[in-house]
């Protein structure tokens, strides 16, 4: 087992749980339902990708270039797809002035997901 995955993986999934519920019981009347389903949309995406990173981690052993990029792409496409819905959903509350130029980020984030789950194909087809 790769440690260092785990640990991301640990932080991620212990953020989306909070994020979660902070979604569920703080912003479900601060927000409207639109943001909220966004907001729920970016810990679902963190979820899943939580779930790759754990997988990811079982090739520990057979440390290689592959697993380390599918590491940063998961990594990266966490923080960028749903960072960026976070702070789209909460634009109305947080006043973040560059909130309303940050829509191309999900994209791009997605796309480092997308290419997450490429090299962990391309990962699990040289491991022998």
């Amino acid at each position: 087992m790769n440690k260092r995955i785990i640990l991301t993986a640990s932080f991620f999934g212990a953020l989306a749980v909070i994020l979660g519920a902070f979604g569920a019981h703080g912003l479900k009347s601060a927000i409207s339902s639109e943001s909220l389903s966004i907001w729920s949309k970016g810990v679902e995406y963190q979820f899943y990708h939580v779930f790759a990173l754990l997988f990811l981690s079982t090739f520990g052993r057979f440390r290689n270039k592959l697993i380390d990029l599918a590491y940063f792409s998961f990594t990266a496409g966490i923080v960028l797809f749903s960072g960026s819905l976070y702070l789209l959903a909460t634009k109305e509350l947080s006043q973040i002035s560059f909130v309303n130029y940050i829509g191309p980020v999900t994209p791009l984030g997605g796309l480092f997901l997308i290419l997450g789950w490429i090299l962990l194909l391309f990962a699990a087809l040289r491991h022998r």
